[in-house]
């Protein structure tokens, strides 16, 4: 055990995770890829939990980081005017098809999560709300309440009064083998069922990922959301689309994951990608709901020039080099071909996702079984190969890749080779 993984261990809680038998510290990256201390290069296909949406090193960052830095002004607060501040707003709002909208920052998804539970709350007057089964929105105590993964939970309290939803567990014996119309006529079925049976009066909203991200990139069929949003406003219930993984082109089909289904949402929380690397979260909503609360409101970090130069330098960026084409185009090169490898793969239970946002389940080939250990022997076998991948899903036994949206084709084949070989070799062992 390396001496800073037990000063880890000494200090840090045992419930942060590590990956891999022997955990590496990243100390160098370039383009798509990172060096760590030993001096071993790999492919990032997790993208520091698809945070670094545009790669490393990228001198349109660093120098608008650098720019701001030479001001000498790092942080002044919201109580006074930030231009690339207004300037990202304005561009956001723009971008998301959203009426009328405002933006607030924060410093992180579960930040923006927890501001549209509030608003919805607020506005609707009610603490009643919907998520998803399998879903995850952040580990406040708020947004824990709308997470749907026993993994990821602590207790059973909330300030919230929630009810979860079907959408994404097509696995389920009673959905499987559905069509796509049949599933979302089932699950369109349900959600009247529960606002007739376990909601009393106004329920506040329905917030829901596009694509869950912990959940292990599970996907509601596109039109499900469409269909929910009819009921919904037959209620005057509010939706939220929480962006934090979908959003910025990174589904290849759409620039925010819920416009794969056809639908404005009222609010559209986001984070991770949208600094590359640097703190930023926030929320777009209406106008009436973003100004509803009578309370004043601030978020001391949120907003601030350092991450306001970053952020804008990566929105820029990601349009300017139209990256949701590119996801479009590797993440293709990628799904296509792990399909095609899964055909004689019987540790293969699963392939799906969209653009640059994909999955693999891994199964026992025996049982069909879902297999969290193969999936653990997965991630050794393509560290040793050189290429960082993620792991979860509802049973732990999902590997979760999301590249940089600067991925070259070239690439792309490269990592698709080291993703079959490693396959091959848990195949092999597990038969």
């Amino acid at each position: 055990m390396s001496d800073l993984l037990a000063r880890h261990r000494a200090v840090m809680p045992n419930w942060m995770a590590l990956y891999y038998n022997e955990p590496i510290e990243i100390v160098g990256g370039k383009g798509n890829r990172v060096v760590d201390a030993e001096g071993k290069s790999y492919l990032d296909f997790f993208a520091g939990i698809l945070t670094n949406m545009i790669g490393y090193d990228v001198p349109e960052v660093r120098e608008a980081v650098e720019r701001q830095l030479a001001t000498g002004v790092v942080h002044t607060s919201t109580l006074y005017l930030l231009r690339t501040q207004v300037e990202l707003a304005e561009k956001i709002a723009r971008l998301s098809g959203i009426p009328d909208a405002k933006v607030f920052f924060t410093n992180s998804g579960t930040e923006a999560n927890e501001t549209a539970l509030l608003l919805a709350t607020y506005a609707r007057g009610t603490d009643q709300v919907l998520a998803m089964r399998q879903s995850y929105h952040g580990r406040s105590f708020g947004a824990i309440s709308v997470t749907s993964n026993r993994a990821w939970k602590n207790n059973s309290l909330s300030p919230l009064n929630v009810h979860f939803l079907h959408g994404a567990d097509r696995h389920l014996t009673q959905f499987r083998g559905m069509s796509d119309a049949d599933y979302i006529a089932a699950c369109v079925d349900d959600l009247r069922h529960v606002l007739a049976t376990a909601v009393t009066g106004n329920v506040a909203a329905l917030i829901a990922e596009p694509i869950q991200g912990v959940g292990g990139f599970t996907a509601a069929p596109d039109g499900l959301f469409a269909a929910y949003k009819e009921v919904l406003d037959e209620e005057g219930i509010l939706f939220v689309s929480d962006e934090v993984q979908t959003g910025w082109g990174r589904t290849g089909s759409a620039f925010f994951g819920i416009q794969n289904h056809g639908v404005t949402p009222d609010m559209m929380t986001f984070a991770k990608g949208l600094g590359n690397g640097f703190a930023v979260g926030g929320i777009v909503a209406r106008g009436d709901l973003m100004d509803g609360p009578h309370a004043i409101g601030l978020s001391t970090f949120g907003g601030n020039p350092i991450s306001m130069a970053a952020a804008n330098a990566t929105l820029d960026y990601v349009l300017d080099h139209d990256l949701q084409a590119n996801a479009a185009r590797t993440g293709d090169i990628l799904i296509s071909g792990l399909r095609e490898a899964a055909g004689r793969l019987p540790v293969v239970g699963d392939v799906r996702g969209r653009g640059l946002m994909f999955a693999v389940d891994l199964v026992d080939p025996a049982t069909g079984a879902p297999a969290p250990a193969l999936a653990a022997r997965f991630m050794e076998e393509t560290k040793k190969l050189g290429l960082l991948a993620g792991k979860g899903g509802l049973y732990g036994s999902t590997l979760r890749m999301a590249p940089p949206l600067t991925l070259t084709e070239d690439e792309a084949r490269e990592g698709l080779g080291i993703l079959v070989t490693a396959l091959e070799t848990v195949d092999d062992e597990a038969r």
